[in-house]
């Protein structure tokens, strides 16, 4: 397995961030604005000499304005990080080139996106990284765009049109979506060259192409022949087998056995069965298994005599045992027998072909009893199989270009004046579906007219379109070149087997399995905008010069050339070097996939050019493409690296899935069954969208319904909460600056100094993300990553914050209230550089505040020139973070058991008790006794190992038990119901178990912990290790201090309405009429004074000088009155 790390030594990682930066001023990122309800100014140039309060900051969903884009255009980023890498180890990255004739769509951006994770990441882990975009620009995709806007049909519609214009019309419409890519490419927010791209129509990359096949021809691996292959009829061209194979559909087409009478014993008949009518014209024998029984039997109801596989009766009777009434069997032998049987044809157009063996019963071993008569009708030029086993049999041979019987059918896809019958007829209509005026129709009217037709149908199939035109291909024999692959089959599996992919099963299976079918690959095409195939070929065939280089052209014709299209070089001829006349250049030109294939060494116009430079890099170290290239690019890239240089062309491949729309069906312009990408990124951010499709299946090879609200979501649950905590430290750090009376300024040492467990816990939390990052990015698993670093924001919000809030505003002290500013200042700092690869943008913007309270020699003008953070040593902890771990769990448990019964954070309760016999995990929960009690709002918090009123139990996971045990799981299953309690600590202990001589995992059964006490007043949850209990008794003490708490929240509700921060002096005054709510708020007045921090006082009537004020409802609707005034 090759994954070289990415996570190679850097300088020093976050804190040696590199040299001094000019100031800059950004006042909000692509997807930030901030709202000022008050006066004050948000301070945003100083972060280490907070002035001014901080607002309120929402999220800018319109995005009028992207400063950050024009950032990054001012300060030249991309290149500049580029110059600042230079002399690093060099990453080697190729960008799969796509067409520019059509607009990107989420399966680009989402490759796109995947491609720009990997390369940011790399160019952070101490690695130069150049990034080239390249343009696909020859072939179907653009001709049949042509076609459709020049009304071209046919061959001969280009010839009257001319080459050199037909082609000047390609070359026009080539880079029609350039300009909108570049807009999608820079609004994602990717780093790539686009200016110094590629083009497969560029000369010097059309150079290195006749380069590459020229090695190819000297190494013997080039050929012609003639063979039947996928033919696309409004394309006029054949395809490759993996082209043919990525556009299947179900369709109907019509099934008919038809009779071939025996020559000299006309009464009796083969019968062939056929979903192909069209091809009946073109028969030249009948195929039998040797191996297989064949019966003759006589109809019942016509009197004639057929023959057939005997276990394919059933295609002609319904009742097929040995007593029907509707046939008699006659006879029975082995298929062996019947070969060299002579039949008589359906058509007589090519009767002639009776005198090299044509029209006889040949031997097959393809033909099965699965399906039709066991009796295969072949037209060899129409049939693969059929091709290859009239050749086998002598019918025809591979030099057999000009044969009539071969050549029915032209480049039009119509019958030639040899069938005259249907001569001009197309034989298959291209829209897949069979009319009363088709083809297949009028051959079936003809079979009857002669009684040779014994039964007809209809069935539906699945059968291969052509990928650009959408319309029904028909297999063809053509004359093309080739490129021998079978007898590379071996060493193609080898090289395979030294790259490294993700996800592996699309390696090892789809990949592999394609690779041991592998076929020689027709890289010919008969069209005209394409690169040329390079061969100069004498009249009679026998002379063929390959040409591997302008100059060579030049030296061996005597003609200077500029372009290397068509009309370019169609004209020059080579001497005869035998004496044969001029050699002329064949008509054919590459199949693009040749051509992408070729960029490895064409992009950098190899040999010719950067030899010495593309030798010591090749191959690449990453490459990323969806799923479907696994018989496109994946595949022609590995080909021609094999056969050129035995070695594979990549060491690292990410495959993505496909993106469908909501429904689960393939994305469509004409259903328009998705959101266009622009308006999803208009409304959400680009940030959201990337981390939206890399978070999901699709980057495991799975497909994903793409949901905007998915996109939505990640504004929401992640970016909105990581934001916050941002805004939240600089508000405290206001708040500690003008307390403390000076500037903040960050200090690691300060921050590892910190004895706080929940410090200690965040920042040990923050080097396991770091690690993890780094051995999985190296790993290429960015379906690990993401979620870990996602979650991380959410313990970072959602519990450091949170649980220390009162901390951060000075309720221990300044110098506590300081270690927590500077841990959540690292976390921070870290975590946006962290999430640089991932989220650009909003990383920028965090990175450009948050650097200004660094020293001016360690800030850096982007956060994408800073280094990916290196794990601190000295702040791992493993203890740690596994006891707050429990501690969430047993939060989450109480959490759970009121929501149960209904019983709102906001209502203190009495007790929580946490059992378990593991003295440990009690021991960890000690130290963190006052966060329990705090966020389940309870009184108290019982840590007990009485598991007395505990039963502890084993299920099964049925469904997975039964795959593997099948007749066991029954016993296996009472067993485990009957585990004793030491059994299941044992197995605990263990993590498997012996039941019935079956081994069993944590994955096969789960151990449940049940309460048996009281439940009237209680409420238990538990998991495998920990039982929890909720006292839910209530008495007039916490009936009071619910009521206490609610004021507070009413209280704290109104500064925030009101635009106050935290430190902003006030005063406070109230009134109620209810009694219950005075008794309260006197009774709680200590824990009052120490949350709203200024006095509450009950006042008559309304204060002057007031600047808010709310009628409230506390314990009912409109009871409690709160004003502020200065």
């Amino acid at each position: 397995m090759v994954v070289p790390s990415m996570a190679g030594k850097t300088s020093g990682g976050l804190k040696e961030c590199g040299n001094p930066c000019a100031k800059i001023q950004i006042e909000a990122s692509d997807t930030i604005r901030f709202s000022h309800p008050t006066p004050h100014r948000l301070l945003l140039k100083h972060m280490s000499n907070f002035i001014a309060s901080l607002t309120t900051i929402l999220l800018n969903l319109q995005r009028k304005k992207r400063k950050l884009l024009n950032y990054w255009d001012e300060i030249d980023a991309f290149e500049t990080s580029l110059k600042m890498s230079e002399g690093k180890p060099e990453y080697n990255f190729y960008d799969g080139p796509p067409f520019a004739t059509g607009l990107p769509h989420y399966g680009h951006i989402l490759a796109g996106t995947i491609k720009d994770t990997v390369t940011r990441y790399a160019h952070q882990t101490g690695h130069h990284v150049a990034r080239r975009f390249g343009w696909d620009c020859h072939g179907l995709p653009i001709e049949y765009e042509i076609d459709k806007l020049c009304n071209v049909r046919t061959k001969d519609d280009v010839m009257k049109m001319g080459i050199p214009k037909y082609n000047q019309e390609c070359r026009n419409i080539v880079m029609k979506y350039s300009s909108e890519w570049e807009v999608v490419v820079k609004r994602l927010g990717r780093w790539i060259d686009m200016k110094n791209n590629y083009k497969t129509m560029d000369p010097k990359f059309m150079e290195s192409v006749w380069w590459v096949f020229k090695q190819l021809y000297e190494k013997g691996l080039v050929y012609q022949g003639f063979k039947v292959m996928p033919y696309s009829i409004p394309c006029t061209t054949p395809l490759s087998n993996f082209e043919a194979g990525s556009n299947y559909k179900d369709v109907p087409d019509p099934a008919v056995v038809v009779a071939f009478p025996i020559v000299g014993e006309e009464s009796v008949a083969f019968v062939a069965w056929t979903t192909t009518p069209w091809t009946l014209p073109c028969n030249l024998a009948l195929v039998v298994n040797p191996n297989m029984d064949y019966v003759r039997v006589l109809d019942s109801k016509t009197g004639k005599t057929f023959i057939l596989a005997e276990k394919r009766l059933s295609i002609l009777y319904k009742d097929v045992k040995p007593e029907s009434k509707e046939f008699k069997i006659l006879a029975k032998c082995k298929g062996a027998e019947l070969v060299g049987k002579q039949y008589v044809p359906m058509f007589d157009y090519f009767a002639s072909d009776a005198e090299t063996g044509a029209f006889r019963v040949i031997p097959g071993t393809y033909v099965t009893e699965d399906s039709g008569t066991g009796i295969v009708h072949a037209a060899p030029a129409y049939g693969e199989e059929d091709f290859n086993v009239c050749l086998k049999s002598g019918i025809i041979k591979r030099e057999d270009f000009r044969r009539p019987s071969l050549n029915a059918v032209d480049v039009n896809g119509c019958y030639t004046a040899d069938i005259k019958d249907f001569a001009g007829k197309r034989v298959k209509t291209l829209d897949g579906k069979s009319t009363e005026e088709s083809t297949d129709k009028e051959i079936i009217k003809a079979i009857k007219a002669k009684d040779r037709l014994v039964n007809v149908g209809t069935i539906v199939h699945s059968y291969p379109f052509c990928w650009r035109s959408d319309t029904p291909l028909i297999y063809k024999a053509v004359g093309s070149w080739f490129v021998r692959v079978e007898n590379m089959r071996e060493r193609l599996l080898k090289n395979n087997s030294q790259t490294y992919w993700v996800p592996d099963f699309v390696k090892e299976k789809r990949f592999a399995n394609w690779l041991e079918a592998a076929t020689d690959w027709a890289v010919s095409r008969n069209r005209y905008w394409g690169t040329p195939i390079p061969l100069w070929v004498s009249e009679d065939g026998e002379e063929v010069v390959a040409v591997g280089s302008v100059e060579e052209l030049y030296e061996l014709s005597g003609v200077r050339i500029t372009d290397l299209h068509r009309e370019s070089i169609d004209h020059i001829t080579i001497p005869s070097k035998q004496g044969k006349g001029q050699l002329k250049r064949i008509e054919e030109v590459f199949d693009c996939w040749f051509e992408s294939g070729s960029m490895p060494y064409a992009q950098q116009h190899y040999p010719f050019e950067n030899k010495d430079h593309f030798e010591s890099i090749f191959p690449a170290q990453f490459i990323a493409e969806g799923i479907d290239q696994t018989r496109g690019w994946f595949y022609t890239l590995l080909v021609l690296s094999t056969a050129l240089f035995d070695k594979p062309p990549f060491q690292n491949l990410i495959a993505n899935g496909l993106v469908l729309a909501a429904d689960g069906k393939k994305m469509s312009k004409r259903l328009k069954n998705y959101p266009d990408p622009m308006e999803v990124i208009g409304k959400n951010g680009s940030d959201a969208l990337r981390l939206y499709l890399i978070t999901s299946p699709v980057v495991r090879g799975e497909t994903l319904k793409f949901q905007e609200k998915g996109v939505a979501d990640v504004l929401k649950d992640v970016f909105l909460p990581w934001f916050n905590a941002y805004r939240f430290m600089v508000q405290n750090a206001l708040r500690h600056e003008k307390v403390a009376g000076k500037s903040f300024v960050p200090d690691i040492n300060n921050a590892l100094a910190s004895t706080n467990i929940m410090d200690r816990w965040i920042l040990a939390s923050c080097q396991s993300l770091i690690k993890f990052v780094r051995e999985e990015m190296a790993a290429y698993r960015l379906y690990t990553v993401v979620p870990r670093l996602t979650k991380f924001i959410e313990q970072l919000t959602n519990w450091y914050v949170r649980l220390n809030r009162k901390r951060f505003k000075g309720a221990q002290g300044e110098d506590d209230a300081l270690h927590s500013l500077n841990i959540l200042y690292e976390i921070l700092l870290t975590l946006s550089v962290a999430m640089a690869p991932f989220t650009p943008f909003l990383s920028e913007y965090m990175y450009q505040n948050l650097k200004r309270s660094l020293p001016k020699e360690k800030q850096m003008d982007s956060v994408h020139y800073c280094m990916y953070p290196e794990p601190i040593e000295a702040a791992f902890n493993v203890r740690i973070e596994e006891a707050v771990g429990r501690m969430q769990t047993v939060i989450e448990l109480g959490r759970v058991s009121r929501d149960r019964r209904t019983k709102p954070i906001k209502n203190p309760l009495q007790t929580f008790t946490v059992i378990t016999e593991n003295k440990q995990y009690l021991e960890d929960l000690e130290n963190l006794k006052k966060y329990i009690i705090e966020e389940l709002n309870v009184q108290n918090v019982v840590l007990t190992t009485d598991e007395s009123l505990v039963t502890v139990i084993a299920e099964p996971d049925r469904k997975r038990l039964g795959q593997r045990l099948k007749t066991a799981i029954k016993e296996v299953s009472d067993k485990i119901t009957k585990l004793t309690h030491d059994e299941l600590r044992s197995f605990q202990k263990n993590g498997e178990i012996t039941i019935a001589s079956h081994v069993l995992t944590t994955e096969d059964l789960k151990i449940i912990r049940r309460y048996n006490g009281p439940v009237d007043h209680y409420e238990p949850s538990g998991n495998d290790e920990v039982l929890t209990v909720l006292d839910l008794n209530i008495d007039q003490v916490l009936l009071q201090l619910g009521v206490a708490r609610e004021v507070t929240n009413r209280i704290q509700r109104l500064r925030k309405k009101s635009g106050l921060a935290p430190e902003d002096p006030i005063k406070m005054f109230y009134n109620t009429k209810d009694g219950a709510i005075k008794e309260a708020i006197l009774a709680n007045t200590e824990y009052l004074n120490s949350t709203i921090i200024y006095p509450l006082v009950l006042v008559e009537v309304a204060p002057e000088a007031i600047f808010a004020e709310e009628l409230a409802s506390v314990t009912n609707d409109n009871d409690f009155q709160i004003w502020f005034s200065k």
